[in-house]
């Protein structure tokens, strides 16, 4: 049974993979932050009875900052694969916690990859980088293009991206780098556009809302379904040579697309109810991001089935039922 550890378990993509590699017969162990309120929503439904002698689920308390904490699970746990899912993930906020982002999103990596060179362990690690490397650069992107970040987020990112290369070529590690473009799903968090919007949407259906206010409708994103992208993790760490890949539907759309396909998907005119906010714009703005994933495509046999709009329907759909 191979075993395998997840940073970020409790989140979106990694309550994701924690199912996938479940499925395919490992032993799964995730990292999860210490919180006086649940935080386990996403992945309550993989846990079984502790007394249970079949255990393939375990959660560990711990934080990407703590160096000795790191050290000791990887000795601990002692991991065939590493998937580095945790992050401050949100662009926006990053703005307003620069300094904890950079700790989280760029020195957590290293600690990782560091702990791994000095005790020699022999794993296959995945970080997970961003679109937001591209930042200002013109799409479609791919894993060719200048790397311009605009954000705090999209600055640490690009640490743990070079980290990963270096680490790479200096060592000998199998570490491979998974630019993932926009991904949402149902179990997106609150404050995230495409969720915020979806949710927006199913309440004012309700009659328990009355407007949505968001920021640059004008941004152009490619945005794919993070249940199908989270196997693309998985299939590169598979591969005899670790390597860097863009994954994306390459299919743009504005937020403004976005917001009108799932209003109407409801049977609501969008104009009726959306307000522009400055307050939900950023300091500096990344206008348009399209990803190329030719070489997903062609080395990993993997392409994107859910574009933009039948996701954008799928998240509705799921906060529908929700209320």
């Amino acid at each position: 049974m191979k075993r395998a550890l997840i940073t970020g378990v409790t989140g979106q993509d990694g309550s994701y993979l924690a199912e996938l590699l479940i499925e395919k017969g490992y032993e799964v162990h995730g990292l999860i932050r210490r919180s006086s309120t649940f935080n386990t929503s996403r992945i309550e439904h993989l846990f079984k009875d502790p007394h249970e002698s079949d255990l393939n689920f375990h959660l560990h308390y711990g934080d990407l900052v703590d160096g000795s904490l790191i050290t000791n699970l990887l000795h601990e746990v002692s991991p065939d694969e590493i998937y580095n899912l945790g992050a401050q993930s949100h662009v926006q906020v990053s703005f307003k916690m620069p300094y904890y982002t950079a700790s989280v999103d760029g020195m957590g990596p290293m600690f990782l990859l560091e702990t791994m060179r000095s005790m020699g362990l022999n794993a296959r690690f995945y970080q997970a980088s961003t679109s937001e490397l591209f930042g200002t650069t013109p799409p479609p992107q791919n894993e060719s293009s200048a790397f311009k970040p605009r954000s705090p987020y999209g600055a640490a990112k690009l640490m743990a991206y070079w980290n990963t290369v270096n680490y790479r070529d200096g060592y000998g590690l199998h570490a491979s780098n998974g630019i993932l473009f926009n991904h949402e799903s149902p179990r997106r968090g609150e404050t995230f556009v495409t969720r915020k919007i979806a949710r927006a949407v199913a309440a004012i259906a309700a009659g328990r809302q009355e407007k949505l206010y968001l920021g640059n409708l004008d941004a152009v994103r490619d945005w794919g379904y993070a249940k199908e992208y989270v196997e693309t993790m998985w299939l590169m760490l598979q591969q005899e040579k670790p390597g860097d890949y863009v994954v994306a539907t390459g299919i743009g759309a504005t937020v403004r697309d976005f917001v009108s396909e799932a209003f109407n998907f409801a049977g609501l005119e969008w104009q009726k109810y959306v307000e522009v906010d400055s307050r939900y714009t950023r300091p500096t703005e990344v206008d348009a991001l399209i990803g190329d994933p030719s070489k997903a495509e062609s080395e990993l046999k993997w392409k994107a089935k859910v574009k933009w709009k039948e996701l954008s329907h799928l998240m509705v759909e799921a906060e529908l039922k929700r209320i």
